[in-house]
């Protein structure tokens, strides 16, 4: 797809769910797809400001909330940890690092969906599953002295 296309679909997917296309939430959606880290919406404001110093923490709040209503960004809550944002909207899981609080997209089996038994008469819409560890980079690390094993 190219950037005229990307763009087009960017403003069908917010006039089809009730939101106006606007350069603010063109710029935080950008912000969110330039470096893929799962940034908390405090971080999405700070990278947001260096483009387009006049945006408001409330614009990037209702920004990002547009993003998420229209499905173009997901909402990713681990713990009690403050909310990060995701734009890959293809079925995956997170992986936490726990070392050094790093958020990983983690692609699911494709039998995935049918391997977990709901009861009867329900259907999922979409997972939100979390994997706690050691990323490879802080596996390598020496591991500090009462750290838990598992």
């Amino acid at each position: 797809m190219n950037a005229a296309e990307k763009q087009s679909d960017f403003s069908h997917r917010l006039t089809t769910n009730g939101f106006r296309f606007t350069p603010q939430r063109q710029q935080v959606y950008d912000v969110l797809l330039q470096k893929r880290d799962h940034p908390t919406a405090d971080e999405v404001f700070i990278r947001a400001k260096k483009r387009m110093p006049e945006i408001s923490h409330a614009t990037v709040y209702n920004c990002l909330d547009a993003l998420v209503k229209s499905g173009l960004v997901r909402q990713v809550t681990l713990d009690r940890g403050a909310t990060r944002f995701c734009p890959n909207m293809h079925e995956h899981c997170h992986f936490y690092c726990d070392e050094c609080d790093m958020i990983f997209d983690v692609d699911l089996p494709n039998k995935a969906p049918n391997a977990v038994s709901l009861p009867h008469g329900f259907r999922a819409r979409r997972f939100d599953i979390a994997i706690h560890g050691v990323c490879a980079d802080c596996a390598k690390k020496p591991r500090r002295a009462g750290a838990a094993t598992f």
